[in-house]
């Protein structure tokens, strides 16, 4: 009855209230960084605000993290309050059926430059 009421599989119900589904491993991949780590590139990027992404992960490997360029992006452009909001979303969104996952639509945010007048120097701020 609960698993017709919430829309979700009979085996998933039965593994959330017998406790078998807590403790489980995480899926996807660990974290590469600390916050002690991220509390370093913060320091870096607001010493100079105009560097690019090549020197600020250059500077945070010389400080002992070792990250790729994606990662220095990613942890640069997302302030606490965006990242608060992604882990609303997916705690909410975690027990989703696939049923629900086929309704959504998934769209790339990606930039497309229709002239060359957009190549100035980026500015990362708060």
């Amino acid at each position: 009855e609960i698993s017709e009421r919430i829309g979700c599989s009979q085996s998933a119900v039965s593994r959330h209230l017998s406790g078998k589904s807590v403790g489980r491993k995480k899926c996807g991949q660990k974290r590469c960084t600390t916050r002690r780590g991220d509390r370093t590139l913060r320091k870096i990027v607001e010493k100079d605000r105009f560097q690019t992404l090549g020197d600020l992960r250059k500077q945070w490997t010389e400080s002992g993290v070792e990250t790729s360029r994606a990662t220095v992006h990613r942890r640069v452009l997302l302030n606490q309050k965006q990242r608060q909001k992604r882990l609303t979303w997916a705690t909410e969104k975690q027990h989703w059926t696939v049923a629900q996952w086929s309704k959504v639509l998934f769209s790339d945010e990606s930039k497309f430059c229709m002239s060359f007048g957009n190549q100035g120097a980026r500015v990362w701020r708060k």
